[in-house]
């Protein structure tokens, strides 16, 4: 059995300026905010349904999720935007240091996304004015006093600590991060800084990290939010088991890549085989691997789907 890896499909299928760069509020982004209550007035786009990318956040946010997702209900999605004085500041602040991390690590940032749970008023704090205090997790044991995150594939961590709304609703944060050279930070530990000038982060484990810790003098120019997920899920989530599923690939009969993608055309829609021949094109530049490829495309199609034009195919022939 093979598990997804998250992170890197999140980094591969949407790209960093969609994510970095908040640009400009145009008339009819503002419309579609007005038209939306969760968040009026704020300077945050909802993502339309049905969409790439609206599709691939919710399959990423629902696979970390493990067997809460079942209960889980995405409502909307919304991509921090704006052109706030403020917003603008911080994300000049996020490139400028991602740039210095990067030239002090050997031309790598190690830029990761990762989850951050709360109340709505204090997500829409942290998109006003950035974050404040780092609060203890609300489950689980705490990795020194840094600001707490949930790696990608374990949104279900941060998804606790979200608090439900007037409505019922809860709100979680998808954020880039800047974690540099991490060191081990243990549980239970009283760090507040890197133990030395060779670290800019902490985890939990530095070959599968679960938790990122940001260290309170860094956090707002390492983490850049990104979305926010608004969801409904059971109250009581830190007592579902938090292991993002797997997929089975290993029996699957082969099949050529072009192939496959003519095959696909005839059922997905313009914008999915546009990201699709995108990400084909990495592929044959040398950009991506064919593991990351058959990744994105277990994202965008589905493995029911991919499996049986492979089915099909092998039958076939």
């Amino acid at each position: 059995m093979e598990v997804i890896d998250v992170e890197d499909q999140i980094s591969i299928t949407i790209d960093d300026d969609e994510i970095s760069d908040p640009g400009s509020v145009t008339e009819e982004s503002s419309a579609r905010r007005e038209e939306l209550g969760l968040f009026s007035g704020e300077e945050l786009i909802r993502i339309g349904e049905g969409s790439v990318e609206h599709d691939l956040l919710k399959r990423v946010f629902l696979l970390g999720m493990g067997t809460a997702a079942k209960d889980t209900d995405v409502v909307a999605i919304h991509r921090n935007t704006g052109s706030s004085l403020a917003k603008k500041a911080r994300l000049d602040s996020y490139k400028i240091f991602s740039e210095a991390v990067a030239r002090k690590c050997g031309g790598n940032a190690n830029t990761r996304y990762a989850w951050y749970g709360g109340a709505r008023d204090e997500i829409l704090g942290i998109l006003k004015h950035g974050f404040s205090l780092c609060t203890r997790p609300m489950h689980g044991p705490s990795y020194g006093d840094g600001l707490h995150l949930a790696s990608a594939k374990f949104s279900i961590d941060s998804a606790s600590s979200s608090v439900a709304d007037e409505d019922g609703l809860r709100h979680i944060l998808l954020c880039r991060v800047i974690m540099g050279n991490m060191e081990v930070v243990y549980p239970g530990s009283k760090q507040f800084h890197p133990s030395s000038q060779n670290f800019d982060s902490g985890v939990d484990n530095p070959s599968d990290p679960r938790r990122l810790i940001v260290w309170s003098a860094f956090m707002n120019s390492y983490i850049l939010p990104a979305f926010i997920i608004t969801f409904r899920a059971p109250a009581c989530l830190n007592h579902f088991q938090s292991v993002p599923a797997n997929v089975s690939t290993s029996t699957t009969p082969r099949m050529s890549i072009p192939a496959l993608i003519s095959v696909l055309s005839r059922s997905l829609n313009p914008s999915q085989m546009a990201l699709i021949e995108k990400r084909h094109k990495d592929l044959r530049d040398l950009k991506i691997t064919r593991h990351q490829f058959v990744h994105i495309l277990r994202l965008i199609v589905g493995d029911e789907l991919l499996a049986e034009i492979v089915k099909t195919h092998a039958q076939a022939r």
